[in-house]
């Protein structure tokens, strides 16, 4: 028998972590396009994000047809956050710049790569990569790479590169508490031995 699920997190309603996500206002519009094998992953960052930011909007899919209007909201110009081939630093736009919508897939990065060859829209916007990215706090796997972050950690970081001004800090309490009661869960001495 499945455990009781919270309808709004997912989680399970004894692990509930809508407490702990606050609603944050950007200046910044996040998109989040989530490959649908990323949706009932227990470690679902890319739903904490988007529960804890206002101005931020999760689709879930491989082929989106509707992502012409997705990407031309009025007011704002669009940024894939995607290193790779012509990408260029993510930098705070000038005062007298639109904000940035900031697109961002959400899978491994094979599933991410796959979206932006199924989507051929996504190919074509502008490409930003993090610069100078703190190191992650997601414990619980193996990383591609030193500079390799969750996407809630990257859409943290990448808002405080486009709003110096601000912090976006509170979006990764439900993520720690995530991460913590994963390894609570599992045990000191098996997350000692899987995850050192």
């Amino acid at each position: 028998m499945s455990r009781a699920r919270c309808d709004r997190c997912l989680r399970p309603t004894d692990h509930c972590l809508c407490p702990l996500i606050p609603k944050l206002g950007s200046q910044t519009r996040v998109l989040i396009l989530q490959h649908p094998s990323e949706v009932n992953h227990a470690l679902n960052t890319a739903r904490l994000a988007a529960l804890g930011l206002e101005n931020a909007e999760l689709r879930v899919g491989e082929v989106f047809e509707d992502l012409a209007q997705y990407l031309n909201p009025p007011g704002y110009q669009a940024r894939l956050l995607f290193p790779g081939e012509g990408a260029t630093t993510l930098t705070a736009a000038p005062a007298d710049e639109q904000p940035v919508l900031l697109v961002v897939p959400d899978g491994t990065w094979r599933k991410a790569r796959k979206l932006l060859h199924l989507n051929p829209l996504l190919a074509q916007l502008p490409r930003v990569f993090l610069e100078n990215a703190p190191p992650s706090r997601y414990r619980l796997r193996k990383a591609p790479g030193p500079d390799a972050l969750s996407t809630l950690e990257a859409i943290v970081h990448a808002l405080h590169t486009l709003e110096p001004g601000r912090s976006f800090d509170a979006l990764l309490r439900p993520f720690d508490a995530l991460i913590e009661g994963q390894i609570a869960a599992m045990g000191m001495e098996t997350f000692s031995r899987n995850h050192s």
